[in-house]
């Protein structure tokens, strides 16, 4: 299941950075996590990151590790271990724009159980899109305040 949404942000990209990176800011905007804590104290490639999640169906326990991180930019998480899943990827981006910033969100997430996991998935996407937009709208909100 991969999930594309974009928008456009009216500040900065240093502006919203800090709903990127902070766990206190990313559960304001990330609706579906319930937990988003950093298990280590560096920050950057190989920084470590344990959440909870309930979007569909039971609560996901999962362990990240971040593959790319450039202040500003972007920041992109990597599944390591987890529950309920067999593979999960996010890629969050910041590109500059006229009016502030165009935030992006890509997530790939693949569910256990062969073909019934990938009709599952299918099942799914919809629901993950609709939550993707609803965050989205969030981020924007929040940072713009």
């Amino acid at each position: 299941m991969d999930v594309h949404r974009s928008i456009g942000i009216e500040v900065t990209p240093e502006r919203v950075w800090p709903f990127l990176v902070e766990p206190d800011k990313v559960l304001r905007w990330y609706q579906t996590l319930q937990e988003f804590q950093y298990t280590d104290e560096r920050r950057g490639p190989g920084t470590h990151v344990h959440i909870k999640e309930r979007a569909v169906g039971p609560m996901l326990k999962l362990d990240f590790e971040a593959t790319e991180w450039i202040e500003n930019r972007l920041i992109a998480f990597h599944m390591t271990s987890g529950s309920g899943v067999k593979a999960y990827d996010q890629r969050w981006s910041l590109e500059p724009a006229a009016t502030g910033c165009r935030f992006s969100f890509d997530e790939h997430v693949e569910l256990p159980f062969g073909p019934l996991g990938r009709l599952l998935g299918t099942v799914m996407q919809r629901t993950s899109e609709g939550h993707v937009s609803e965050m989205l709208a969030s981020l924007k909100g929040l940072a713009e305040a």
